[in-house]
């Protein structure tokens, strides 16, 4: 369905996007109970019970069922979510199996894919494990290592000159020759990535987590967790959505400035690559999710982004620039009272510093230790 027109499609339709162009859905659904997860499957898919449409073969290698760690940050106790025990290194397993798994359903010889780097490497890996040819676009920045391991799965990969929003752009272009798989836009990517509600609830002896603290470039996991606990609410299995708590670098937060009602603010490089997306696909109903929730957003400089991966570093959590902004905003929302003593807090930790070894190279350098412990 379309949220914005109430245009609603057939779920047999294998369109990604409505005749007017806007993003799809999946229309809401009734969610599970406890007694509907497979417990005999070590995957998301364990949920498969969740899902809108039955998928006769999964594309599977493994994802979800990934740790939930309880460490203290400073003096606020929370669990970090390690999606890097994903696959290909990043939470996006979750959707691109689903999506995927779809797609070889009806037959889909061949994806095209634009991303910057995860979602790509993702997209590649599963489409090897499909037999579907995959083309990846990415911007002529990605970090050397996600465009190597798109690569290394089989899978054409071009870079595109400039920015995450030209690449997104060349992608549509290509998308009227060849069937468009897209993270940001299929509605079943988010059908995969609801399946961190569903993990969080059964992780925590099914129940709901008081905060989910996450990071958003696109924001798939925001929409994500809204579907999911939307569902659990819906199912009786919870009594309220957990508060989303959501983190953008400073030099590129759209939807924090959309949140907070602010003009479009200025965009620069960030360390946090997965996030430099200027124009969310579903910036407003990334906004509307987090409102629903009664949750916030915070928008974290660079030097705060670098300090967290460094802090979670020093706790044995090597996790990449991007998912370490969430980290970097638990001090942020602390302050502002929206985790308050007592609450569970989960915090999402989407990708793999192996994901990114040229910034975590910059980060982890003589000089770099040197400011961190105030040598000179």
């Amino acid at each position: 369905m379309d949220e914005r027109s109430g245009a609603r499609y057939p779920l047999a339709d294998p369109r990604w996007c409505g005749d007017d162009g806007a993003p799809l859905t999946v229309s809401p659904l009734p969610g599970i109970t406890r007694e509907d997860v497979d417990t005999g499957t070590r995957s998301l898919w364990r949920y498969r019970a969740a899902l809108p449409v039955d998928i006769a073969a999964p594309v599977s290698l493994g994802e979800g069922c990934t740790p939930l760690v309880e460490k203290a940050w400073g003096e606020v106790p929370v669990r970090f979510k390690l999606e890097w025990f994903s696959p290909t290194g990043s939470f996006k397993d979750r959707g691109t199996s689903v999506m995927i798994s779809l797609l070889a359903q009806r037959g889909v010889p061949e994806v095209i894919e634009d991303s910057s780097g995860n979602g790509g490497a993702s997209v590649a890996a599963y489409c090897a494990a499909a037999g579907i040819r995959a083309t990846i676009l990415a911007p002529e920045a990605t970090s050397p290592a996600k465009v190597l391991q798109s690569r290394a799965y089989g899978a054409r990969v071009e870079l595109v000159p400039g920015d995450r929003d030209a690449t997104a752009a060349e992608a549509l272009r290509r998308s009227e020759r060849t069937y468009y798989a897209s993270h940001n836009w299929h509605p079943f990517f988010l059908q995969g990535t609801k399946t961190l509600a569903y993990e969080l609830w059964e992780d925590l002896g099914f129940a709901a987590p008081d905060n989910v603290v996450t990071v958003a470039g696109a924001g798939s996991t925001v929409l994500g967790c809204d579907i999911g606990f939307s569902e659990l609410l819906a199912s009786g299995q919870i009594r309220r959505r957990p508060r989303l708590l959501v983190a953008q670098p400073a030099n590129c937060a759209p939807i924090h400035a959309a949140f907070h009602a602010q003009g479009p603010g200025p965009f620069a490089p960030t360390i946090a690559e997965g996030t430099a997306i200027r124009e969310p696909i579903r910036l407003p109903e990334v906004v509307q999710a987090v409102r629903r929730s009664d949750g916030d957003m915070a928008a974290i400089p660079e030097d705060d982004i670098a300090t967290a991966v460094r802090r979670l570093a020093a706790m044995g959590l090597y996790a990449e620039p991007t998912s370490a902004t969430a980290a970097a905003a638990i001090d942020v929302f602390r302050a502002r009272g929206a985790i308050r003593p007592g609450e569970t807090t989960v915090v999402l930790l989407t990708g793999s510093g192996l994901k990114a070894a040229t910034a975590m190279n910059a980060l982890f350098t003589d000089q770099g230790f040197a400011d961190q412990e105030g040598r000179p």
